[in-house]
């Protein structure tokens, strides 16, 4: 049946795009570089999942294809979003069209290709060539090539899927603005990438591990691929029109014009689109006055779900997301190794140090600023090692490197529960890189627990102290672990009196001293002068950890 292949299909299509979204971004530079085709296409078609996820098991073809086209113009986000849209609400309604939806024919695929197309192109007043409009004309145009063959529905589409990637690579030889940034079209490769993952999944491959191209596809997708070299704008004078407008509009009645409406909205900008039937429709417009846009339609009906994008700043930040990429890309790649190393640490000084220890990836971050799972799940990968121990070097940090841990599959991890990145200096001098990750988990874990480890901050709220003592919003306090033991209005007095009482709790014969970003060398020097001073006996290692918020951290050991 035409509708359980569209049911099981689709959700696996969509995920095709969702994976490739930054992907298919890069490329977009038309009709402006903002770097969301990929973005706006996979929400799109997140929405039709959704809205066809709940339809009951027995629902029609029918049902799917009203649930297929309501949820697309629900949800349908920027122009490639629009536009997808009225792809899939023409090739569904040409799929209600089959009379024998138990066995599809080629000429079935032709009709429902041609009504793609037909609603596709009805929808946008001003087609441009070397755009996903293209790529379906080209695909409509094989089909109907295909339509009296012999060839069985799957070689059909399969065929089709070369097609589309061949008309993909054809995009910047129809587009100037393409070649200029040495780049294809995004909704185009975004489309083509969408119609492989249906096609993948028709032939029963639905997660993206299952995904192999057909026979022609390497060969089309390597032509596409051979004329993307992502150039950066920071060239790009911008367009005309800064903003991007989109919303839901509800007509008041049946004579809203929308001949009238899309006549107005091509005075206010470009890239004017008014889909939909009333009295349900999608607007969207590139314009200087969003205000202008609104007002009007506002005569007219409800709006609702407004989203109005500055296009300008998008095409910066995909700038700079090009930019990092190639820096990134162009940075060697540290060698395989058996045993590698990740923490988590705030500030350049401690970083240094932790590199200089044999740490290879540090992931920026500390008490204000927990790294994600997926930060210290790349730095994971980045170490490029068979085995990798992670040190989080705080408790709020632990849950999250240990879900990183847990999701790797390729890589033996392992998490140190070192709550200081002074627990982690010590830690990695017992690196044996001779030795098995067991035991080195084991003699790192056992020389951060013998790290006792302080802080000295300021309070931003009132509090009490471990004794009791009042904290008053702007006092220094002084943290040995997670207890707040001392607190004053100096951080040299704060730091000294904190030391004396951990001496007295436990003499130590090393102490370890790190600044913070927000002391300067000539005090940090006065401090540690004071501190060898007060304790002759005590080996003082003073550093700069240029850690914020903490003007001094220190250890003993």
């Amino acid at each position: 049946m035409i509708s359980t292949v569209i049911r099981t299909c689709f959700p696996a299509a969509a995920l095709a795009v969702a994976d490739k979204a930054e992907e298919i971004n890069k490329l977009n530079v038309f009709p402006v570089p903002d770097g969301d085709t990929g973005t706006n296409m996979s929400l799109t078609l997140g929405t039709v999942v959704r809205e066809v996820q709940d339809l009951p098991a027995d629902a029609s073809m029918e049902d799917i294809a009203k649930a297929i086209t309501h949820g697309s113009l629900m949800g349908a986000r920027g122009n490639s979003g629009v536009i997808t849209s009225q792809i899939l609400r023409g090739v569904v309604e040409g799929l209600c069209d089959v009379k024998d939806p138990e066995h599809i024919k080629p000429k079935d695929i032709a009709h429902a290709f041609r009504r793609g197309k037909e609603v596709a192109f009805k929808a946008v007043r001003k087609p441009v060539e070397g755009t996903i409009l293209t790529v379906l004309k080209d695909v409509s145009a094989k089909a109907d090539s295909l339509e009296k063959s012999k060839l069985t529905p799957v070689e059909v589409l399969d065929a089709l899927v070369v097609e589309a990637y061949e008309s993909v690579a054809r995009t910047p030889d129809l587009l100037p603005v393409l070649k200029e940034n040495g780049v294809v079209d995004s909704g185009a490769f975004g489309f083509a990438t969408f119609f492989e993952g249906f096609v993948n999944a028709v032939q029963g491959k639905t997660e993206l591990s299952d995904f192999k191209t057909t026979v022609g596809t390497d060969d089309a997708k390597a032509a596409a691929s051979a004329k993307v070299s992502i150039e950066l704008n920071d060239d790009w004078e911008g367009s005309e029109f800064r903003y991007c407008n989109e919303f839901l509009f509800h007509a008041n009645d049946a004579t809203f014009d929308e001949s009238a409406a899309l006549d107005f909205l091509s005075t206010m900008g470009d890239c004017e689109l008014l889909v939909g039937t009333n009295p349900d429709y999608k607007v969207h417009v590139h314009s200087n006055t969003p205000d202008k846009v609104l007002h009007y339609m506002l005569q007219y009906g409800q709006i609702f779900e407004v989203f109005i994008h500055n296009m300008d700043l998008e095409a910066k930040e995909r700038t700079e997301k090009i930019a990092e990429d190639k820096k990134a890309a162009s940075t060697p790649k540290a060698p395989h190794k058996s045993l590698g190393f990740v923490a988590v640490c705030s500030g350049s000084g401690s970083e240094s140090i932790l590199k200089s220890l044999g740490v290879d990836v540090v992931v920026s971050g500390g008490q204000t600023m927990n790294p994600s799972t997926a930060d210290i799940l790349s730095a994971i990968e980045e170490a490029n090692a068979d085995s990798v121990i992670v040190m989080p070097n705080n408790s709020n940090i632990r849950m999250a490197a240990e879900a990183a841990a847990s999701a790797c599959t390729d890589v033996k991890v392992a998490v140190i529960p070192t709550k200081s990145v002074l627990q982690a200096f010590s830690a990695m001098f017992v690196v044996d890189t001779e030795a098995s990750l067991k035991d080195n988990v084991a003699a790192m874990t056992e020389a951060s627990a013998n790290i006792r480890y302080a802080e000295i901050t300021t309070a931003v709220r009132d509090s009490t102290a471990a004794n009791g003592d009042p904290i008053h919003n702007g006092d220094v306090m002084g943290i040995q672990g997670s207890s707040i033991d001392v607190v004053g209005h100096d951080v040299d007095d704060v730091t000294l009196r904190l030391l004396s009482q951990m001496q007295e709790e436990e003499e130590g014969d090393t102490l370890t001293l790190l600044a913070g970003s927000d002391m300067d060398d000539v005090h940090f020097s006065a401090l540690t002068k004071r501190i060898e001073e007060a304790f002759p006996d005590l080996e003082v290692d003073a550093h700069r950890g240029e850690q914020p918020l903490y003007p001094i951290i220190f250890s003993l050991e």
